[in-house]
């Protein structure tokens, strides 16, 4: 959502802290002539206190919070007080809850009467948590004033009225108004007097409001709010001093999109030094909290709720939930913004309204993780009660434009596997429909999950209408879905058969809830109408901006959807590409590889717009995927090139006043400009924006490779996907369609399509999907009452469910909110109907009436059906067959420890999140890589231990050596590391396989001690694991001892050290030093682990000590040591390492060879003595 309300309290901080300090919108800043208060602002908030908690709990945290404020707002002891609830209710005079002209105990009282209290305020019921107290002003009625600024398409709107206060009235009937156009300045102090202060007879009081408006206005733009609203607003005069301007009550809505631009600002009027009136303003280093956004009264956001916020807030995809009715029967995880609205309307509509749950939705390709976390949280609360009649999930969406159906279906299906137990003991049915990319995966995933969960799982796919599973699961299966099917049997109604309405269910082909209805044979349909030539495609109508030779540019690195396009190319048939190039500011100028069917082809990238653009001087469209925050410098831009006719914005939460100034820019250019928050649109066998109409299947499916005769208009661009499937069911197929975005000021609107559409004689019949919000409705059934449009329309508005409601619910969309009785979908479908406009009686009726609307154009002759051309072969890639289990391919290599390819890190299968939920620390993770299983608890201690007893043993042994010359002599840390570990071998730290495989070997052989001793010393071979330079039997290696004496406490048998110490006892007869050493030791009790932990056969056992494991442990452990040698010589920036002479015994050869007889000028040095030799 866009515009959030703020608190009151929070408003007038903003007012405070930048009323004098915002800059101006004027031609030039007028001096003020009004003064402003000292702020003096208290609140009491006790947000974080239950009203479950016991009594004495409640009283002892509001009297904490009063008696907070009352420290930290000396103030409020010596002033008269207003006291005020502060969660956006209106109306609070009337409703009892405004005190006035109090003194601080009372408000004390008052607060605390109230304060985590349940009241009504109209219908809806909420508890009250955060109080307002302010100085109470005394003043006449005659002084009180009432001022508002509010947002529209085309610019901002000033009302003004000179009677304020509670009993104000009728404002739109009663204000002044005055329009300021987007980018156009305000207006001089006396020109705003003239038009709002004409009705004020004090020259000072009409002064001061001048210029009040001025700096108020300033404020407005500054900080991006989108409504502000001040009633009364109260001029005091004074002698000798200008007027005092107070704003008593106040109301506002910011711009959440704006964050990244304003969100800095909204925290510095939060701050300490704001709140508490320090004399300087706040740096940004001082800055307060961020902004906080309030649920709406009635309706506390719970933990749940503010989970999945948490969570929206983190990714770039959409994740929302509103709680409704926490003992409902009916809950719902819908994807998609449009379609979870109509899901609810499905809902509402068959009279289940106070029985559903929840609302929500999830969108934009959430991961795995996410989507699990999102389900995971809905079934919790879902499960938590019982319920009479059972509960129902409905699993829904529309078909996805770029969402991976199956990835999202895996995390849902976890969640549903982990409460298997409790969806059982809570009784719970499962309906689920969905298509897009890869729906069959994830469908063919539920419906194996509901043979194994316990509980009934239905499963549907896109030949079933969007909601029809609605019905299903609340036991009215005949209610929706009617004309919904594969083929019609009948286009034109027949006489002489019955008297069903043509698409009713007498007439269906199939069953629209059966997953395995076939179909019949398809009907004619239009042939693609022939390309036109060149030339007619320059001078292309103003209706038309898309025609098989529309040539646009891609801003951004968007290489899925730029295939797209080109695949959707290759299937109509163009001879030439829709994507002349792509722009990447962010890169040089290169080129980028695609297909073209099965062949590939390069695409130009560039790094400039401009330079893009004059080296495709035919290129008329720009789809442009800029980030939200860079979109409107781009989109400039892009808007200032003469051969541009259309931009399409694609990204969302575009704060609302750059897509106002868009908008402004776009009219005065003559482009059409779609979007933001968009897929864009589609002209079947023609062009195609961006991820619209989704994967090639769906394309072919709705048969959008060639041109049919209905236009439809849409917000939603999942719905977009939906209409492409009725309309492709139940007519001759789309001749266009265009989703304009969600938020609420679109860059072209409904009518401006509808009058384009109207225009092109191909287009035989139009469609409109608007939804509860904003006014564009009505503009579309003016048009027809005036005969603007004259061509068939069937429209319907969706959100027919928000009436139902108690507290207001703000949908998917950012412009699907209704701020007034005229801007719900009931007003508007009944608005269109009236106008002449085709609008069902529901959502679920559409298909039904789009049928007999284009039957009747077939009767008529206004509409010709022609054969259906040849389905085109859909080009697909590799990597794409492959996910959908339609190629195989022999693997380069096999890996089974380690799994990437899913949103989640498996560690043999162990998710990466399991791994630090469980806590099992690296041991056991060298457990899952290393031996693909979990290890019991004392071996993963063990593998530690082993890691830190060889970690290090000082920088005189060999590797450790090798790695401080490497390091000094300046190579990096992977090849001091790798030179380290080179000396890694038999007589240095590699002896732990080696003794291993000894000790058990002599072991399993049956041979004694004495027998192995033996055999060892007649081979003329040491015994590897016995023996230490230093340590020995009266010196012992504490190493040694620490890990035989946890084995021995913790192993379940250790037969191979017992073994080795029996050896021991015999090599340390002879001599102290032959002693069991550390990779001795650590080598015999890992066999013994391998062989009795359970977790191992004896030929697994056998085959891990063979291929080198062990002495992984000793290189794993010691490149710990290694590279903490290396670190330590950088840190000291020790230089190049030269061994010094008197260290290296110089042998002469021919001293060598001649027995020490040489001249007297041979020298031979042995340590640091000289010695010559002479006759």
């Amino acid at each position: 959502m866009s515009a959030k309300a703020i608190r009151e309290y929070d408003g007038k901080l903003l007012l405070a802290h930048y009323l004098l300090q915002s800059p101006t919108l004027a031609e030039e800043k007028p001096a003020a002539a009004f003064e402003q208060p000292a702020t003096r602002l208290a609140q009491v908030d006790v947000s974080h206190v239950s009203a479950a908690e016991p009594a004495d709990k409640i009283a002892s945290a509001v009297g904490a919070a009063l008696d907070r404020a009352e420290r930290q707002h000396p103030w409020l002891l010596t002033t008269k007080l207003v006291a005020k609830p502060d969660q956006l209710i209106k109306r609070r005079g009337k409703s009892g809850l405004l005190l006035l002209n109090a003194e601080w105990a009372a408000v004390r009282e008052w607060i605390r009467e109230r304060a985590v209290q349940e009241v009504s305020v109209g219908a809806v019921a909420g508890v009250l948590k955060t109080f307002l107290v302010e100085p109470f002003v005394p003043h006449g009625q005659d002084v009180e004033y009432y001022v508002c600024i509010q947002s529209h398409r085309e610019g901002d709107e000033i009302l003004f009225t000179h009677e304020g206060g509670i009993e104000v009235g009728d404002v739109d009937a009663k204000a002044q108004r005055l329009a300021v156009p987007i980018d156009q300045a305000l207006p001089a102090p006396a020109r705003i007097a003239e038009a709002l202060l004409a009705d004020i007879g004090s020259a000072s009081q009409r002064d001061a409001l001048a210029t009040f408006i001025e700096r108020l206005y300033a404020v407005y733009v500054d900080l991006n709010f989108t409504y502000l609203e001040i009633n009364p607003l109260v001029v005091l005069e004074a002698a000798g001093r200008a007027p005092q301007v107070v704003y008593l009550d106040l109301a506002a809505k910011l711009d959440q999109t704006a964050e990244f631009e304003s969100g800095d600002k909204w925290a510095r009027a939060r701050s300490d030094a704001v709140v508490y009136g320090a004399a300087e303003a706040p740096s940004s280093s001082a800055a307060g909290p961020a902004m906080e956004f309030p649920a709406p009264f009635g309706r506390e956001l719970s933990r749940e709720e503010a989970y999945i916020q948490e969570l929206d807030a983190k990714t770039g995809a959409s994740l929302k939930l509103t709680i409704l009715n926490k003992e409902g029967r009916v809950w719902t995880m819908v994807a998609g913004g449009g379609a979870s609205v109509v899901y609810s309307d499905a809902i509402a509509a068959l009279g289940f309204a106070h029985e559903l749950a929840n609302y929500g939705e999830y969108s934009g390709a959430p991961s795995e993780t996410q989507t699990y976390e999102y389900a995971k949280t809905i079934l919790d609360l879902m499960t938590r009660t019982q319920h009479a009649d059972g509960k129902v999930l409905i699993i829904g969406g529309g078909i996805a434009n770029f969402t991976n159906v199956a990835t999202t279906f895996k995390g849902i299906i976890r969640a549903l596997r982990e409460y298997k137990q409790a969806l059982i003991a809570t009784n719970v049915r499962v309906f689920v429909r969905r298509a897009g990319p890869n729906w069959q995966e994830g469908l063919r995933a539920m419906r194996e999950l509901g043979e194994t969960l316990g509980i009934e799982i239905r499963v549907y796919g896109p030949e079933t209408h969007v909601t029809a599973i609605v019905p299903l699961a609340l036991g009215a299966a005949g209610a929706a879905g009617a004309g919904f099917k594969d083929t019609l049997a009948r286009q034109i109604p027949d006489s002489t058969a019955d008297t069903s309405a043509p698409g009713t269910p007498a007439q269906m082909d199939v069953d629209p809830l059966r997953s395995d209805a076939a179909a019949t044979p398809a009907v004619p349909r239009p042939a693609p109408a022939p390309a036109a030539d060149a030339a007619a495609a320059a001078a292309a109508p103003w209706y038309s901006p898309f025609t098989a030779h529309t040539r646009a540019i891609v801003y951004g690195m968007q290489p899925r959807a730029v295939q797209g396009m080109l695949d959707f190319d290759f299937i109509c048939k163009r001879s030439v590409p829709s994507v002349a190039c792509m722009v990447y500011p962010f890169g040089g100028n290169h080129v980028q590889k695609f297909y073209w069917g099965t062949q590939e082809t390069l695409l130009p990238v560039f790094a400039s717009l401009a330079e893009a653009a004059a080296r495709f001087a035919d290129a008329d469209v720009v789809v442009n995927f800029a980030s939200c925050r860079s979109v409107f410098e781009s989109t400039r831009e892009m808007l200032a090139l003469p051969q541009i006719r259309t931009v399409a914005i694609i990204a969302e939460g575009v704060p609302e006043r750059h897509t106002r100034r868009l908008i402004a820019l776009a009219q005065a250019a003559s482009v059409t400009l779609i979007g933001p928050a968009t897929v864009g649109g589609i002209k079947p066998g023609c062009f195609k924006i961006g991820n619209t109409g989704g994967m090639m299947d769906n394309i072919a499916a709705s048969k959008l490779y060639r041109a049919g005769s209905v236009a439809y208009v849409s917000k939603s661009g999942g719905m977009s996907n939906e209409l492409n499937n009725i309309v492709a069911r139940t007519t001759d197929g789309v001749y266009e369609g265009v989703a304009i975005g969600g938020d609420r000021y679109p860059g072209t609107t409904f009518l401006d399509h509808m009058l384009r559409y109207e225009a092109d004689p191909a287009c035989k019949m139009l469609l409109l999907l608007g939804e509860v919000g904003g006014v564009e409705e009505y503009k579309v059934a003016e048009a027809v009452r005036a005969n603007r449009i004259t061509k068939p329309v069937v429209a319907w508005c969706i959100g027919t469910c928000a009436g139902m409601f108690e507290t207001e619910v703000q949908f998917g969309h950012a412009g699907a909110l209704a701020n007034s009785d005229r801007e719900t979908a009931d007003a508007k479908n009944a608005a269109m109907r009236a106008a002449g406009i085709r609008v069902p009686d529901t959502f679920e009726a559409l298909p039904a009436l789009l049928n007999q609307v284009y039957s009747e154009l077939v009767q008529q002759a206004v509409i010709v059906p022609q054969p259906e051309p040849e389905a085109p072969k859909i080009p697909i890639d590799y990597a794409w067959a492959q996910e959908l289990g339609l190629v195989r391919k022999p693997a380069s290599f096999v890996s089974t420890i380690c799994d990437d390819r899913g949103q989640e890190l498996l560690y043999a299968g162990m998710r990466i999140s399991d791994v630090f939920k469980e806590d099992i620390g690296i041991g056991g993770v060298l457990s899952l890589l290393w031996f693909k299983r979990r290890l019991p608890a004392y071996a993963c201690k063990f593998i530690e231990m082993v890691l830190m007893l060889t970690a290090d043993h000082g920088p005189a042994v060999s590797g450790a050596h090798n790695t401080i010359v490497t390091a000094r002599a300046g190579k990096d840390l992977i090849s001091s590391l790798c030179s380290g570990l080179l000396t890694i071998g038999d007589r240095f730290g590699g002896a732990l396989d080696g003794a291993a495989d000894l000790f058990s070997t002599a072991y399993d052989k049956g041979l004694t001690a004495r027998e192995f001793v033996d055999s060892m010393r007649r081979q003329n071979k040491l015994i590897l694991g016995i023996g230490h330079k230093i340590k020995s039997r009266t010196n012992p290696d504490l190493r040694v001892s620490i890990i035989t004496e946890y084995a021995t406490t913790h192993f379940p048998a250790t037969p191979i050290l017992d073994y080795a110490r029996a050896v021991e006892a015999i090599t340390t007869a002879k001599k102290d030093n032959l002693i069991l050493n550390v990779d001795g030791a650590i080598g015999v009790l890992f066999v013994d682990l391998l062989r009795h932990s359970g977790a191992f056969s004896r030929e697994e056992a056998d085959e891990y000590a063979r291929i080198g494991t062990l002495n992984g442990l000793f290189v794993l452990g010691r490149s710990i040591g290694f590279i903490g040698h290396y670190l330590d010589q950088k840190r000291l920036k020790q230089g190049l390492y030269r061994h010094p002479w008197d260290d290296i015994s110089y042998l002469n050869p021919a001293a060598i060879q001649g027995g020490m007889s040489a001249t007297k000028n041979d020298r031979v040095q042995v340590g640091a003595a000289k010695i010559a030799a002479s006759k």
